[in-house]
């Protein structure tokens, strides 16, 4: 497979090139809470600022209405990312108005400038060909090249995803190869045992993967909010935990065909099951099969995978030789549901092997739980890149790249 990278592009000294980063940062009161992506940014930045290139970065960042949104400016990157660099990050506090324009214009060799959230233009998402490419065109006006790192976005046809690449010459980043490198390894030549664990809340969003993946590998581990699913497909009980009735007859056929296949499909055998949804709820231990024999009956909502199937779990991703992970194993944001979440990212860390966190919720849970990054083979910035590369899935953002 092909991909076009920085070198393509010829020398960048004096040149302007515009990058697509995804700085789309978790913010609490103005402040970043987990700098995960912005620090992922860095190299290619460095990478083009060694050259003498003029940097302009561009992202997204939250979901504004097409409109500007104070709460959603990239006002505080810009200022994470200079603190990143050890140099001086410049500001337009539009996209591509009057301000933008005059510091684009302004940028000398090996500086940098961060311009306002793109979503702030109805342009960036619109569906409309014509609405999408006319803000393409506009960005396009400040570049001379254009590189691509936004990985957690190279599933979405936007503007400065897709049209803007094909507006000037363009390259992919080292992030998006990094990305690319390490996800190749996970579909096309894993190292064996190869064990996928997945959590989250929903079935319905790992549905691709599940199907794509059962094939693949050696051990389909099971938790966060979907198991509650595939127990109610083996015929328990399962309170008023998160199921997805219509999923039921769908998991019913994975298990069948994990059987069939050979692969160790490992369901929790006990999980911790709460009276409410709240750090204080009171909660007990239980066996999979029996949560509605708990004090709480059922309004009983399970919240976490228990200590037996964290330590089964951990075993089993400690014997393999290639690890992805994507999805926590319960609601980890409240301490009392977090263990089964610290056991399974403890073990990936004593992988002697390939461990990959596949980003979104899973970045943030071993970041929050003090985990660092460097104690994971790959952490990666793209849940839903990620997910979708692995369903076997054509992205818009890579193929606009040369990837096929």
């Amino acid at each position: 497979m092909t991909l076009r990278t920085i070198d393509s592009l010829g020398p960048l000294a004096g040149r302007r090139v515009v990058v697509r980063c995804d700085l789309n940062v978790p913010l609490k009161d103005g402040s970043i809470t987990d700098d995960g992506r912005v620090r992922a940014s860095v190299p290619t930045i460095q990478a083009l600022t060694g050259q003498g290139a003029r940097v302009i970065v561009v992202s997204h960042l939250g979901r504004p209405e097409g409109a500007p949104d104070p709460k959603y400016s990239l006002a505080p990157v810009a200022v994470r990312l200079g603190e990143l660099l050890g140099a001086p990050v410049a500001f337009a506090t539009d996209t591509v108005g009057e301000d933008a324009a005059a510091k684009t214009a302004s940028l000398g060799d090996g500086e940098v400038l961060v311009l306002e959230n793109l979503r702030f233009n109805a342009g960036e998402t619109a569906k409309d060909d014509a609405q999408r490419g006319a803000f393409a065109e506009q960005l396009a006006a400040f570049a001379d090249a254009v590189v691509s790192d936004g990985f957690g976005v190279v599933h979405r046809k936007q503007a400065s995803v897709y049209d803007l690449e094909q507006l000037r010459p363009s390259a992919a980043g080292l992030l998006i190869a990094a990305e690319l490198d390490v996800l190749d390894r996970l579909t096309e030549s894993p190292e064996r045992p190869y064990a996928v664990v997945l959590g989250g809340s929903k079935v319905s969003d790992k549905l691709g993967v599940i199907e794509h993946l059962l094939p693949r590998v050696d051990s389909l581990l099971i938790g966060g909010g979907m198991l509650f699913t595939f127990l109610a497909a083996q015929g328990h009980p399962v309170g008023s935990s998160l199921l997805e009735a219509d999923q039921i007859e769908t998991v019913r056929r994975y298990l069948a065909e994990a059987e069939e296949r050979g692969v160790e499909l490992l369901l929790p055998t006990d999980v911790v099951v709460a009276a409410s949804f709240s750090a204080d709820a009171e909660h007990v231990v239980t066996a999979a099969d029996a949560i509605e024999q708990t004090p709480f009956g059922e309004s009983g909502l399970g919240l976490d995978i228990g200590p037996d199937t964290a330590a089964a779990f951990a075993e089993r991703i400690r014997a393999s030789k290639t690890v992805f992970w994507n999805g926590p194993m319960g609601v980890f944001e409240l301490a009392p549901f977090a263990e089964g979440t610290r056991q399974v990212a403890q073990a990936l860390t004593e992988v002697d092997g390939l461990s990959v966190v596949g980003g979104g919720d899973s970045a943030a849970a071993v970041r929050q739980l003090g985990f660092a990054d460097d104690a994971f083979g790959h952490i990666s910035t793209g849940g839903g890149a990620s997910l979708e590369f692995l369903e076997g899935k054509q992205l818009p953002g890579l193929e606009v790249l040369g990837w096929q």
